[in-house]
This record gives structure tokens, sequence and C-alpha cells, in this order.
């Protein structure tokens, strides 16, 4: 039968490498060092920038034109060689692409392995946003796409194909698993590939994701009513808490079975013990709406299946878009969840890293996944920006 201690925690999962690239932050530990000092690393952006990135004059000088965003420094170079790129297929490849590579190969240097010393079975799984790049050229360089192949443009440009193009650069045998859920990308990949571990289909996982918009450095239009903050900066929580902001950036984690992470000798930065996945179904005000009942019963199972009561979480990282509509929900879907196993009130502080970096869409929860893993490594909780009075909206007490 075995010790009942070990069977508690033979799906635990070991975080064993990290990798990313944020805004204002070109690896992991700049980006600590960013939630740690409270670094707001969205930008605001002179018309001089936004000319440069090609925005009519016109478009920058209406009231309604947002000249802020959280840019990924550097997205535009490639070490095309490296990865056996010819320059002609690297410069056709959206930059999204190329930078999930980069970081997946940086994330599994972290964990101290690569394709040639790890005799087991590593997967790959995640996914990118919307391309903004290949609409760039045919509107700006129509001329560029003319030399290639309808096939070689989509292989380049489309994100079915990310996760395919690390196993193949990177020589993973796992499965290779491109996922898109929009803004849950890499919270959904995180699960999935916990499960997929969990059930031998692979012996480690590479998983992570993100956006990369281009051109780096552009505004966007404020629609009263929408998602997207009025003013650049996201409060989430707060009494003033308008809208979000758009950021760039990709992060990867590395996963393996705690039991062999402990055998073989890696680094475990932080445990998975246990995650959920669902959907509201149309229980809710709109399609993009989430809704209370179906967050709670995430929340809920995911705390069930780990084994963990809600008396003894001290910290949550939420989604925290800073949007009129998604902060109370959460709040009161998280409240509805704790309430199944404590009655205790105002001891779980809460955060969210969108006040530092803006939303990255597709790596969204792997940000936040990063986040929480150098807070638990570090003791420390980061503040969490933009707060100055409670939503009303929330019932915090």
């Amino acid at each position: 039968m075995g010790n009942p201690d070990e069977n508690q925690h033979e799906n635990d999962i070991a975080i064993i490498g990290m990798a990313g690239r944020f805004p204002g932050a070109k690896n992991i530990q700049e980006f600590w060092e960013n939630l740690k000092n409270g670094v707001e690393s969205i930008v605001a952006f002179t018309a001089d920038e936004l000319q440069a990135s090609g925005v009519d004059p016109e478009v920058i000088s209406s009231p309604d034109y947002v000249k802020a965003g959280a840019p990924l420094e550097q997205a535009e170079y490639f070490d095309a060689a490296f990865f056996g790129f010819h320059p002609k297929e690297a410069k056709l490849t959206d930059p999204q692409h190329r930078v999930f590579l980069e970081c997946a190969w940086s994330a599994l240097e972290d964990a101290g392995y690569s394709s040639e010393n790890y005799k087991g079975l590593i997967g790959i799984y995640g996914g990118v946003a919307r391309n903004t790049y290949t609409l760039g050229i045919l509107t700006s360089c129509p001329d560029k796409l003319k030399s290639v192949t309808e096939y070689q443009a989509i292989i380049a440009s489309e994100k079915d194909y990310p996760a395919t193009r690390v196993a193949y650069k990177l020589n993973l045998k796992g499965p290779a698993v491109n996922i898109q859920t929009a803004c849950s990308t890499s919270g959904v990949a995180i699960h999935i590939a916990s499960q997929a571990i969990i059930a031998g289909d692979c012996d480690m996982a590479l998983v992570g994701g993100g956006r990369v918009l281009t051109p780096t450095r552009e505004g966007y239009w404020y629609v009263r009513g929408g998602t997207l903050s009025p003013d650049g900066h996201c409060r989430a929580f707060d009494a003033e808490a308008k809208g979000m902001v758009r950021g760039s950036g990709m992060g990867f984690i590395v996963l393996k079975r705690l039991g062999d992470a402990i055998e073989d000798g890696d680094c475990v930065h932080a445990i998975i013990k246990g995650s959920a996945i669902n959907n509201d179904g149309s229980n809710k005000v709109g399609f993009t709406a989430p809704s209370v009942s179906g967050q709670a019963s995430v929340i809920a199972d995911a705390q069930a299946i780990a084994g963990v009561d809600a008396d003894s979480i001290t910290y949550i990282e939420t989604h925290g878009t800073g949007t009129p509509l998604g902060d109370p929900i959460e709040i009161a879907a998280l409240t509805k969840a704790f309430r199944e196993t404590t009655n205790r009130n105002g001891y779980c502080a809460i955060g969210s890293v969108k006040t530092n970096i803006g939303h990255l869409d597709a790596g969204a929860t792997v940000a936040a996944v990063i986040k929480v893993v150098l807070s638990i490594k570090n003791r420390i909780l980061p503040p969490s920006l933009n707060y100055k009075q409670p939503n009303p909206q929330i019932d915090f007490a």
C-alpha cells in the first residue's frame, strides 16, 4: 500500500525552472527587482515615438487615443543562427514565436537540462496571442511576402505552430501541444501539462506563453465602457478602476513530478499541489464577462484537488484586470469558494501583476505564477500598484 503521506503527495508537480521577458525586465531577476520595488513598467510614449511607429499624427492628437503601453524591449532582436534559422525565415517569423522559442530554451537551461542530457520525454505546452506582425508587413512592405510561398508565411505567422517549432528546434520528443484559450492560455497549459506528467505522457514539461505586440511602441483607443484604461494605468480593485493596459511579455516554467525532481536533485522552486479548469457556460451577462458561480466552482475544485483548506492560504495572485465589472466578480467568487472551508475574514492578501506590466494575454497566468514563485522564494509580498480606495462594488469586509 505504501506510506499514506507518499500517496497524498504523489501527484504534486515541482516547478524546477523558470524564464521570462517582461516589460522593463529582460530576465527573471530584473522582473523580481521591479516587482519588489513597486515599479510600474507601463510607459508613456512621446508623439515622436508614436510617429516613428507609423501612427497617424491625427490619431496621436485625439483625446481618446491613449499614448501608453507596456512594451517588450528588444523584441525585434533574434539570434537566428543559434536556433538554425535562415535570415529570411527569421525575418518572416512572428516575434511572438521567436521570443516563445527563446524563453522555452532559457527555461530548460535554467532547469539544468537539454534534450541531449535528459533521457526522459520532454513535452511543450503553451501558446501566443493574435499575430499583429504579419499584418504590419502586409500593410507597409507587401513586397517582402512576394518571395515566399503561402505555406512558408503560414508556418512563420500562424499561432498554431510555436509549440511544435520549439519541439523541432530543441529536439523534444514528448507531446507538443499548442493551447489557445485567450487570456487563460498559459494557465490552461500549466493544468494540461501537469495532468500529462501525472498520466505519463511526458516526464518533464516546458509550459508558457505570452504576447508581443508590434509595433512595440503604439498606444490604443479608449472606448467608454470597454476593458482598456483611459489613462494608461491599471488600478486593480480600486475605486477608480476603469480598465487595463495591454502588455507584451513571455514567461515559461519547467514542470516535473515532485518525487522525480527530488530523486534527480533538481532545484525545486515551488510545488503545484493541484489545479482545475472549467467554463461559465451561458450563466453570465455576456460572452466576454466572467461569472461568480463559474469562478467560485473552479477555485473550490482546485483547493479540493490540492487538499488545501482556504484557512491555510495567505495570498491570492488574482486575475485583477482593473475593470469595473471583473474585479467585483472575482472577489465575490473567491469569497464564495473560501466560505466552503473557512469563516475567517481579512487574513488573505490579494494582488495583481497587471498593475506592474499590463495584461499579457496568453502570458497573463504564467507571469502571475512566476511572480508568486518569486514571492515564496524571497518571502516577500511585492506591492500591488495604484490602489488608494477600495472599489465600492467589492465587499472586502
